[in-house]
């Protein structure tokens, strides 16, 4: 029995080597500040929370390569919260540029999702 672990062990480890090289080249990064690359955020941050839309800020993601979302908290007519104390935590995303590719990743769920078509560089 011992045998069959020590095997299997050493199987795992270049198979986790490898997941761990393939992000290597990834940086922190922003977008360029148009229309088009923050409807492709807001696309895809609806589609990482599994939400149907998303409204963002105009800035999001454009000074700084990462962002925290709260959820909304209900209101009732005065303004005033309908609820206590919030619980829940602010959904995190990061964005990275790896080789030539914009990639948004949520750090709850470790789910990362290619911005197609968006204009990014690497954070200064």
């Amino acid at each position: 029995m011992r045998r069959s672990v020590t095997r299997s062990m050493f199987l795992a480890i270049p198979a986790a080597l490898s997941a761990c090289t393939s992000w290597s080249n990834e940086q922190p990064a922003v977008l360029l500040r148009t229309e088009r690359n923050h409807a492709a955020l807001q696309a895809a941050v609806a589609k990482l929370l599994q939400v149907d839309s998303m409204r963002l800020a105009d800035d999001a993601l454009t000074t700084a390569n990462s962002i925290a979302i709260e959820r909304a908290r209900p209101r009732d007519a005065a303004g005033a919260l309908l609820q206590g104390r919030e619980t829940e935590l602010p959904e995190r995303f990061r964005l990275v540029k790896q080789d030539a590719d914009c990639v948004l990743i949520h750090e709850r769920t470790g789910k990362r999702q290619r911005l197609a078509g968006v204009d990014c560089r690497v954070k200064p």
